[in-house]
């Protein structure tokens, strides 16, 4: 079966009403611009072009904003159903059954376990949709207008597989599968590709599910060169230690990743604006908290005597500032 045939009845096939990037729609205006292409082929061959021109009235008035409108409804309607299922998996006590109440799941884990694949099939699914649809974009036009557009994604955080909450649902199976929940029936078969793996003490979240698409989230901070301690994920998917995150960002873990400036840039892909919506991904800390033992304990003292080091200076700056007023 052809991917779009494949995609479109899995779209329609969701009991919940999902967006989609809209693969059919789209393949219709790649059409119509094959066909103006064809129009213009003895200009074209005058300039020895064989693809559609650098700027196309079609592709740049169409295809590009319906593909990221498409693109920006998936992410919006993944991230948001995401993190109200790791909100109630995380949940305690009292407040715990307030969002069980409140919430559309039954008080069950194996509910919010059947969730949590139906939201990475999803996202998968959609990300592969896309590949495929600039791939044959690429056939029409100059390749280098596609990856000008992957990068404007990129800048507007567009990338589904560079979401936080997909890192954090692959966490969250992998903890209930080898954590608290032993006794229970494993999960499902679907993440049984889905695990955390050392290589030269290096960890990383990896998952290969389906038609080639593999994730391998490397987990090693590339600030100071450790397992992320209190991981935190940057809105360009760039996951580091939450205090080496505010020094880079050049805030102190009083102040928090929000009173970064606008200005501030990733360090490792030079993207702007990526630290005020920063994610702490809480289910990775478990499940590394647990994973390295010594490591972490070693970690959270030196964490600890830091944290403490930087709200004394914190104070000590502000009782300066208001002796001197």
């Amino acid at each position: 079966m052809k991917f779009c045939k494949r995609y479109e009845e899995y779209m329609q096939g969701q009991q919940k009403k999902l967006p989609g990037v809209g693969i059919k729609k789209l393949k219709k205006i790649l059409k119509t611009c094959s066909r103006d292409c064809r129009s213009r082929k003895g200009l074209n061959e005058a300039f020895g072009l064989r693809k559609c021109s650098d700027q196309c009235p079609v592709c740049d008035g169409s295809f590009f904003p319906s593909l990221l409108n498409g693109m920006t409804e998936v992410v919006g309607c993944f991230n948001e159903r995401a993190q109200q299922l790791l909100k109630l998996h995380l949940a305690t006590g009292f407040r715990k059954y307030f969002f069980w109440f409140k919430g559309k799941f039954p008080g069950k884990e194996t509910v919010l376990v059947q969730e949590g694949k139906d939201l990475v099939i999803y996202a998968l699914i959609n990300a592969i949709a896309i590949r495929k649809i600039l791939k044959k974009y690429d056939k029409i036009h100059y390749s280098r207008q596609g990856q000008l557009f992957k990068s404007q994604a990129q800048s507007k955080h567009m990338e589904i597989l560079q979401s936080p909450w997909l890192c954090e649902l692959m966490a969250f199976h992998i903890n209930l599968r080898e954590g608290k929940n032993k006794s229970m029936k494993k999960p499902s078969a679907f993440f049984d590709g889905c695990s955390l793996t050392f290589k030269d003490d290096k960890p990383s979240l990896t998952c290969e599910p389906f038609d080639s698409i593999k994730l391998d989230i490397d987990l090693t901070c590339s600030i100071c060169l450790e397992t992320v301690f209190d991981p935190v994920s940057l809105t360009c998917g760039h996951i580091f230690c939450y205090m080496c995150a505010c020094s880079s960002a050049s805030v102190t873990i009083v102040d928090g990743l929000k009173a970064a400036n606008s200005k501030a840039k990733c360090p490792l892909c030079r993207v702007g604006r990526v630290y005020q919506d920063a994610v702490r991904l809480e289910e990775l800390n478990i499940l590394l908290g647990r994973s390295c033992k010594g490591y972490w304990e070693q970690r959270l003292q030196t964490e600890r005597a830091e944290r403490v080091k930087q709200i004394k200076e914190h104070w000590d700056s502000q009782c300066r500032a208001f002796v001197g007023v």
